[in-house]
């Protein structure tokens, strides 16, 4: 799957030779569509596979995701082209997403109808009004939120802010939402189709929404695609279609400086195997996180960009991976919880996921933490709260659990699938 570029010269090259850090699926994606065209590329990996955090990794004998990952049909151009590459590897799946919330689950994303019957009418009501108040109050005095507590309260309301959105934001990323950015609501809060209903009713009797836009969340309805290896099958796929056009795709490549020339990168330096290595090129797409790109840039700079650099901050999660002795744990794909150790169970069994031996699965299990924290570490007392919290869900019993695997990862560092298209545009140079 790899090639090796030659220790310290240039790659032979007829056209423009770009260099691509990060082999994600974005990263992947954008060698992808170059190497289409004849542009001679080259990859460089960090990890001993091709995907980044959206891929999946054997242990024992079973795969375990990094998180919940499966393909969107959204960018119909790409999806078109992903299938042409994954054949028969590919299992089409219908959207199953589940929330647990207020003593019930509900299908994710929430539904009006949902709410209706789930939700105590004298309840409901009051979300409603507080909605009712948050629109008609940005209809008459337009104001712009400060941070994402108060642009959730302008999309949503006081009270199903307060309900829905504060501790459970606090919770997952770590920081109090008046302590984020406004515009971390339109690149990460999935909208809730529930108080889009409500919304569009408003609508009609001339209360128009001219808020923050917090960015679609997926449809109620959707067929996603998935393989019997999990989320690894994907980049692999397009791993593989990349070298056969020409491409590298250089793995266990560790890059460790990235060489400027008036302003544009003109080569980087990577460690493999011990040894160092240069990839010569002529310009440079970056996947990495900004951070790490700022910090190996040479020269370094300006003290203004590395000062803002030092302030991203990237949420790492803990995935635990659990073989359970049960032929099936949930009924869904995934389901995500407001107030326990884990936000996310997901079961890939139930996408198509071979799992060994015969009446076993395996559950994903999501939980953001810090690094060498309890939860990073899989600690006996950290292990104790996730087999509480899923004996008490009723997920499985702590003796049903034969096997726990505990994968890394940092939440924000890389794009999402459905981004795979506008990837190619980002590169080093700016």
């Amino acid at each position: 799957m790899q090639r090796q570029g030659t220790k310290g010269t240039r790659m032979a090259a007829t056209k423009k030779h770009v260099a691509i850090l990060g082999g994600g699926v974005c990263g992947l994606y954008a060698a992808r569509v170059l190497t289409r065209v004849g542009i001679p590329v080259t990859v460089l990996e960090k990890g001993a596979q091709p995907g980044g955090l959206a891929t999946s990794h054997e242990r024992s004998g079973n795969w375990y995701d990094l998180g919940c990952h499966m393909l969107h049909e959204f960018d119909k151009e790409v999806y078109e082209d992903i299938m042409s590459l994954m054949g028969d590897e590919s299992i089409p799946v219908q959207l199953d997403a589940k929330i647990r919330w207020a003593g019930s689950f509900y299908r994710y994303p929430l539904q009006f109808q949902d709410m209706i019957k789930g939700i105590p009418i004298f309840t409901l009501a009051f979300y409603t009004l507080g909605l009712f108040y948050a629109q008609i109050r940005q209809a008459l005095v337009p104001w712009h939120p400060k941070n994402a507590e108060e642009a959730l309260i302008q999309l949503y309301g006081a009270p199903l802010y307060k309900f829905f959105f504060k501790d459970f934001t606090h919770r997952y990323w770590g920081i109090h939402p008046r302590e984020l950015s406004a515009t971390f609501i339109t690149t990460k809060m999935p909208r809730l189709s529930a108080v889009d209903v409500i919304k569009k009713a408003l609508g009609k009797v001339g209360v128009k929404d001219k808020s923050l836009k917090a960015v679609d969340s997926a449809l109620h309805e959707e067929t996603l695609h998935y393989s019997r290896t999990g989320a690894e099958a994907m980049p692999r796929a397009m791993a593989q279609a990349v070298t056969e056009a020409g491409g590298s795709v250089i793995l266990n490549a560790d890059v460790q400086q990235v060489q400027m020339t008036d302003g544009r990168v003109t080569a980087v330096t990577y460690r493999q195997g011990g040894e160092t290595h240069v990839v010569e090129c002529d310009e440079c797409i970056s996947t990495i996180p900004l951070p790490w790109l700022v910090q190996k840039a040479d020269p370094a700079p300006a003290a203004s960009v590395v000062e803002a650099s030092h302030q991203l901050r990237f949420k790492p999660i803990s995935i635990y991976g659990l073989l359970v002795k049960k032929p099936k744990c949930i009924d869904g794909l995934y389901i995500y919880y407001r107030d326990r150790f884990f936000h996310r169970v997901g079961e890939p069994k139930n996408a198509g996921l071979v799992v060994k031996p015969e009446g076993h699965t395996v559950l994903i299990v999501e939980t953001t933490c810090e690094i060498g924290d309890a939860k990073w570490n899989g600690t006996e007392e950290a292990k104790e709260r996730l087999f509480t919290d899923l004996e008490l869900e009723n997920i499985c019993a702590r003796e049903d659990v034969v096997e726990v695997n505990i994968l890394h990862g940092e939440t924000g560092t890389r794009s999402s699938a459905s981004a795979l298209s506008r990837t190619m545009s980002k590169s080093c140079s700016g």
